[in-house]
This record gives structure tokens, C-alpha cells and sequence, in this order.
């Protein structure tokens, strides 16, 4: 829909300018008509095609920021002042520069006349489906003070979960790749001039040792063939994970990773869908657009499709458990607490208890988490060390007491 920049007299005489999107000049006219006004010139402009590439490529907005102007904008409403208003004074602000230019923008067209849910739908790669329709939701109820805050207070827990299960893995991501290219320099450059001596002997090697210098020998002369194959494999995976089917597997192995799988993806993934869920509900969406939301917004391609079956099993007139008790990788508790909450008439009260439950688990399942994974490092280092040593140290010893 194009832009309409205007210049117009308000019922005080003062002279205001401002811009409206409309499907044409005419209807633009109208709408700035309709809020009082006497246009004195209007201009088409073109929607800026610069801001698309400037959030791609100079800067994405973080969830931070996100959340940050989530809780201030929820503050000013709160405190009566007019939305255009409270935007314009956030643009002067906001320290990240994508999400100043999003939301002058979005100050305009809701100076414009259109309404505050309508211009944060154009820019979907800043603002979720999730969080348009939290807004709509508050607009149509006349509580937009209240879901803002609630969306706030929502964002900031979502961003610590995140937060929290990212640090978790930043650690064991960190020594295992120094792992990976500490051994690697090792096989090339290191490894090679203490085994030659050991060649140069003649003397009947062990197995371990026959190994390691096999493994350095290939490292060495083939060393951009295992570069070429670690990219391949890299750009290989992201192509497959872009497809239908590549994703819905990565995510059901994700799921299934060891240690990691069940104690803290499973359960991320829970928190996601409950708090979601929950969020939406008390914001007034209905049962099945709730749902709709959630299954594009949970992050997961398994709890996806479980989520689009029970769609369709409530729009048939069957419980929202239903589906979920087919599951396997949906908890029984949560199941049955579904089904309690929608008997009760309660059920926003038990996907906000169940959110809460499983934060808590994922908090304590990173931190155990945390706690095991040093030792396990350590002995795996040890266990690698150990293996080279031996294989280098062990045939000296047998050559120098022989």
C-alpha cells in the first residue's frame, strides 16, 4: 500500500504534516479529512526500500531492544499519553537504529490514521505475528496499557530462557572446537616430527601408534579435502534445513540429542508453546487463532504438527487434549492439566502454572547442566591427551630400554 506524505490546517489553525497510507490518493484524502483536517497538499512517495536492506545487512533488531521498547511504550500508555506521541518520544531513545527507523515509521502511519497493530504488521522481521495480534487484541478490548504490559512482562521472560540455555551452551561450544582445532594443528605440524623418529627406528610399532601416524600422514596431505568436506557439510546442512523436510528432521533430532534433547530442548520448547499460548488467551485471541499463532511461533517443526492436529480437533468440536495425548513428545502432566483447564474454564490459569514449572525445570536443568559438562570436558581432553602420549611415549620407552 503506498505512502501519502501531507500537509494539512488543524481546527486551531496551527499547519501539521504527516503521512498516510492509502490504496490511493483518494482514499487518502478522506482518511485525513475524516481526523479534522484541511489538506493543503498531499504527495505519493514511495515505501522505502532502503530500510529492508538496512535491517538485512547493517543491522538487526535484537530481542533486547525489542523488549526494552516494549516495556517503555506499555509504561507511557499506562500513563495516558497518546501513542503517536509516546512513539515519537521512544524514537529519540532507542539506541539501536534499525528498530529507530521501524518505529518512526510506524509513528507515521499511526499519525496517519491507521491503527498501531495495522503499522507493526508491516514489518513482521521486527515485530512476530505473535505480538500484532497481542496488540490488536488490546486495541479491540480497550486494554492496550494492559496486554503491552503483559507483552512485556512475557518478552523479558522469553529473553531470559533464551538467554540462560544459549550461555549453557556457549562453554562445552567453545572447548570442543579448540579441541577440534588444536588437534587438528597437532596432527599436521607436531605430531609428524615426533613419529619420525620413530619410522626412522625400524622397529615394530603398536597399534595405537601405527594409528596416530596413519591419521597425521592422511591430515597432512589431505588436510583441504577435510576443509572442503567441513564446508560442504556446513552449507549442506544449512540448504537441507531450509527444505520442509529437512527441518522437521533436524528439529525431531534435536529433540532426541542426548542429555541435551530432553533436558532442556524438550522443555524450552514447552515454555515456549504454554507461555505463548497463555499470553494470547489472556490477551482475548480466540481458542484456534491462538493456537494458529503458537504453531508459527514455537521454533519447532515436531510440536509444530501436533499443534496444527489440534486445530483441526477443535474446530471439529474435540478437546485440545486430544492430539496431545497421541504425542510423544508432549508430557502426560501437561496433557492432563490442558484438559482440567479447559473443563474449568481455566485453561490461560493452567498453561501460566505450567509455564512456570517447566521455566523453572530448564533453569535447573542448565544449571546441572553447567556443572557436569566441565568434568566431562576435562576427562575427555584427558582421555585424548592420554591417547596421544601413549602412542608417542610408549614405543621411546620400549626403544631406549631394548
Amino acid at each position: 500500500m503506498p505512502f501519502f506524505d501531507y500537509l494539512a490546517i488543524n481546527e486551531d489553525c496551527d499547519e501539521v504534516a504527516g503521512i498516510v497510507d492509502a490504496v490511493n490518493d483518494e482514499v487518502a484524502l478522506d482518511t485525513i479529512t475524516d481526523q479534522g483536517l484541511l489538506v493543503l497538499s498531499l504527495k505519493s512517495r514511495e515505501e522505502k526500500k532502503g530500510f529492508a536492506l538496512e535491517i538485512k545487512f547493517f543491522q538487526r533488531v535484537k530481542v533486547k531492544d525489542l523488549v526494552v521498547f516494549s516495556r517503555q511504550l506499555a509504561v507511557m500508555v499506562s500513563a495516558t499519553l497518546p501513542v503517536v506521541q509516546a512513539l515519537r518520544i521512544l524514537v529519540n531513545q532507542i539506541e539501536s537504529v534499525a528498530l529507530k527507523i521501524v518505529v518512526s515509521e510506524v509513528a507515521d502511519s499511526v499519525d496517519g490514521g491507521a491503527r498501531l497493530s495495522d503499522a507493526l504488521a508491516k514489518y513482521p522481521k521486527v515485530f512476530s505475528n505473535f505480538y500484532v495480534s497481542m496488540v490488536k487484541s488490546g486495541e479491540t478490548a480497550g486494554k492496550l496499557d494492559e496486554v503491552l504490559n503483559y507483552l512485556a512482562d512475557q518478552q523479558e521472560k522469553d529473553y531470559d530462557l533464551i538467554s540462560k540455555t544459549r550461555g549453557a551452551m556457549i562453554y562445552p561450544a567453545f572447548i570442543l572446537s579448540g579441541l577440534v582445532v588444536v588437534g587438528f594443528v597437532m596432527m599436521i605440524f607436531v605430531v609428524p616430527k615426533l613419529t619420525e623418529i620413530l619410522k626412522e627406528t625400524g622397529a615394530s610399532l603398536p597399534i595405537t601408534t601405527q594409528i596416530l601416524i596413519t591419521t597425521s600422514e592422511f591430515f597432512q596431505s589431505f588436510w583441504w579435502i577435510i576443509i572442503l568436506i567441513m564446508v560442504g557439510l556446513f552449507f549442506g546442512l544449512r540448504y537441507y534445513r531450509k527444505t520442509a523436510a529437512g527441518k522437521k528432521q533436524t528439529d525431531f533430532i534435536l529433540l532426541k540429542v542426548p542429555i541435551f534433547g530432553p533436558l532442556i530442548f524438550q522443555k524450552m520448547y514447552l515454555v515456549r508453546f504454554t507461555r505463548s499460548f497463555a499470553t494470547l488467551l489472556t490477551g482475548g485471541v480466540s481458542l484456534t487463532e491462538a493456537l494458529k499463532i503458537t504453531s508459527d511461533i514455537v521454533g519447532n517443526e515436531v510440536y509444530r504438527d501436533v499443534i496444527q492436529k489440534t486445530i483441526r480437533e477443535v474446530e471439529d468440536g474435540n478437546s485440545i487434549a486430544t492430539v496431545f495425548k497421541q504425542s510423544t513428545v508432549v508430557p502426560n502432566m501437561v496433557t492432563q492439566m490442558l484438559a482440567v483447564g479447559e473443563q474449568t474454564g481455566k485453561l490461560d490459569t493452567i498453561l501460566n502454572k505450567l509455564s512456570n514449572f517447566y521455566s523453572r525445570e530448564v533453569d535447573n536443568a542448565v544449571g546441572n547442566l553447567v556443572t557436569l559438562i566441565e568434568p566431562l570436558i576435562l576427562m575427555l581432553m584427558g582421555l585424548g591427551v592420554g591417547i596421544m602420549v601413549a602412542a608417542i611415549l610408549l614405543p621411546m620407552y620400549s626403544l631406549a630400554t631394548g
